[in-house]
């Protein structure tokens, strides 16, 4: 590893932008011991580290030596293409070693060439304004190597026809499928059956997880080690991957998909009509009965007595939401049934009775709640219903699944530690201690010179009232200070809203607001706009790297606890109760802490960045557990004075103004 990362080895006679970083070189020497000792492996490495490389280099060594291929699974389609198309293509160049590599993206990334085929068959458009852009991808699909969605960079993101012709594992019919050799699923496969090193993301990857061991067999090739970029996104991606969900458009595409299949006699297509007018019928009544009075958008516990309830005999019989159930349950049935009589012949009929088993079993799952280590929730998002069943804990299942399978697993991330130690996200991801090493990189950053911290000393609690107004008086002597330049991370979307209204009137700075255009677009404007405040909540706290004076300072509200009313937090949180532990302390502190380094983290990106963190929540220095966050924070000065922030801004502005002349 020196020969690669020291100051006279390859990186360094090769890469532009190299930097002697000693944090870079232990986490790779650490990367290639775990590989060795068939160990697992947790990695803090903040920003600046290089931890790309430094687990990239000793993984490809590993992959060649031993001739086992190698996961190396993200958090972002990003940061996988930014693998992929930069850091791959740069080792292959320098490496004496050489080695393949294939990126693997979920299936609906790629287009279904027998689906595109198919569009003439039924109406895939919304409107003609549609025609042009569905045109240039029909054109595309049928010229492109990789049939990958993120070639068609000059089209809107949000295609609405898209998921009519993409490759979705719901809609595909494998081997009967007249396109299976030339299909861009199979070629995916293919590449990647025949690289060392396989670069995915952590969606794909529990996909897979899930899959593996039943009768869908597998997706990702088989591998010797895993190695998991931005590891703080586990858990929850997990919990998705090894629950269940059912919602109103996966049963309105199900009959859609029904109307088109391709049956030639006459009868079997009128009772498949009139059994489809019944689906569609009793899933409208469904739908609308789980949605009286839950008006608002958000996510609710699934109460089992909405579905049936206890008569005074001890006996239970369906409530009208019930009835409804039965009912769809009964269709959905008959619709098999109905399907099931053509599935040797058309594999359009085959495909939709393997949907319609999953749907009525996972429906089944969900409403009968019989599993108790699983939480239940209705979710409500535009207009579509959503009901899901998730694992409480999934420690266990990691345990089963992944670590005790997979000799060599690798987790790195900015931010897995809590109060200087991985027992929190050890624990919840089922790490046995004994089999696992860690190591805490360090930065190359200096962030006593490069950063402050500001607490401001006298602000309300935040739940009270007058918080939004003092901290949006904050804020505004803030970008006094810094001329605009700035994040504002809430924790909410209210907040967001409210502190964007204040501010936004009182100051000439141009202000930007989460949601009003795509991230990616809302990120070009602020990177292109001098003086820009963007506010943001939620996304914007990880994942979202902008270097340079044009973001000087980060502001967050509060700190950032889980919302206690989620049913997943709540059920964990009870969990956690019940099993005699203390949940706030084990679980939301730690959490809330690991999202707050997130945050903070926007600011600092390379070593010539300067600025200010702002932290507008006082519980940071009036609760006891404040300390466990402050113990969390960069090595940056903390001050109470706003006299301090300007002193520290203004050191270092002859530098931004001969930086800006040169420029």
């Amino acid at each position: 590893m020196k020969d690669i990362f020291g100051s006279e080895g390859l990186l360094a006679a090769h890469h532009e932008a190299y930097e002697d970083r000693p944090g870079q070189l232990k986490m790779a020497e650490a990367v290639l011991n775990a590989f060795k000792e068939e160990r697992h492996l947790i990695v803090e490495a903040g920003t600046g580290t290089g931890k790309t490389l430094a687990y990239l280099v000793p993984a490809i060594s590993f992959a060649v030596k031993n001739k086992r291929r190698v996961i190396i699974s993200t958090g972002t389609l990003n940061l996988q293409e930014q693998l992929m198309e930069r850091d791959i293509p740069f080792l292959q160049e320098i490496l004496p070693a050489k080695f393949s590599a294939a990126y693997m993206k979920g299936r609906a990334n790629y287009a279904c060439l027998y689906r595109i085929k198919k569009s003439g068959d039924q109406p895939i458009l919304s409107g003609l304004d549609e025609m042009g852009h569905f045109e240039r991808v029909s054109e595309w699909a049928f010229e492109s190597e990789t049939g990958d969605r993120a070639e068609l960079t000059d089209l809107p993101d949000d295609l609405p026809f898209w998921s009519r012709i993409n490759a979705r594992s719901e809609t595909c019919l494998g081997q009967q499928c007249p396109d299976f050799e030339p299909c861009f699923i199979t070629r995916m496969r293919s590449r990647a059956e025949q690289a060392q090193i396989v670069i995915v993301n952590h969606h794909l990857f529990f996909a897979d997880l899930n899959l593996r061991g039943n009768e869908y067999g597998k997706v990702i090739p088989d591998y010797g080690a895993v190695i998991f970029d931005e590891a703080h996104l586990i858990e929850d991606i997990a919990s998705d991957y090894f629950g269940v969900a059912v919602s109103s458009f996966q049963i309105e595409e199900l009959a859609r998909d029904a109307d088109a299949v391709p049956i030639t006699d006459a009868f079997a297509v009128k009772d498949l009509t009139k059994i489809l007018t019944k689906v569609r019928g009793f899933a409208d009544m469904f739908w609308s009965r789980f949605s009286e009075g839950r008006g608002r958008e958000g996510r609710f516990p699934l109460d089992r007595n909405s579905i049936e309830r206890r008569t005074r005999g001890g006996e239970t019989e369906p409530t009208r939401l019930g009835e409804a159930y039965q009912m769809l349950d009964e269709n959905l049935d008959r619709l098999l049934k109905a399907l099931d009589v053509h599935s040797d012949k058309v594999p359009e009929a085959e495909s939709l009775v393997r949907r319609i088993r999953q749907a009525r079993f996972d429906l089944k799952f969900i409403v009968g709640q019989e599993e108790e280590n699983f939480v239940y929730w209705l979710e409500r998002r535009g207009r579509g219903t959503f009901l899901r069943a998730s694992p409480i804990d999934v420690s266990g299942l990691l345990e089963e699944k992944l670590f005790d399978k997979v000799k060599t697993c690798v987790l790195t991330s900015a931010t897995l530690s809590t109060n200087g130690n991985f027992d929190f996200v050890r624990g919840r991801l089922g790490l046995d201690s004994g089999r696992t090493d860690t190591l805490l990189a360090p930065s190359t950053f200096d962030y006593r010179e490069q950063a402050i911290i500001y607490l401001p000393r006298s602000m309300p609690d935040p739940r009270s009232q007058e918080f939004t107004q003092l901290a949006a008086g904050e804020i505004l002597k803030l970008l006094k200070i810094t001329e605009g330049r700035a994040f504002v991370l809430a924790t909410s979307f209210s907040s967001m809203n409210a502190l964007y209204e204040i501010v936004s009137s009182r100051i000439d700075y141009p202000c930007f607001l989460q949601g009003t255009i795509s991230k990616t677009g809302l990120l070009e404007r602020f990177r292109e706009t001098p003086n820009a405040v963007l506010f943001g909540t939620s996304s914007f706290w990880q994942g979202v790297d902008v270097r340079g004076e044009q973001l000087s300072c980060v502001i967050i509200d509060k700190l950032p606890f889980a919302v206690p009313t989620d049913p997943l937090v709540a059920a964990r949180t009870r969990y956690i109760d019940e099993h005699g532990g203390r949940s706030f302390f084990e679980y939301s502190v730690p959490s809330a802490v690991i999202t707050l380094k997130q945050g903070i983290g926007r600011l600092i990106r390379s070593t010539t960045d300067h600025g200010i963190i702002a932290l507008l929540d006082p519980r940071l220095r009036t609760k006891g557990y404040g300390r466990d966050f402050l113990k969390s924070l960069p090595d940056a000065r903390i001050t109470t004075e706003l006299s301090d922030v300007e002193a520290h801004f203004k050191s270092h502005t002859p530098l931004r103004e001969l930086e800006r002349g040169a420029r």
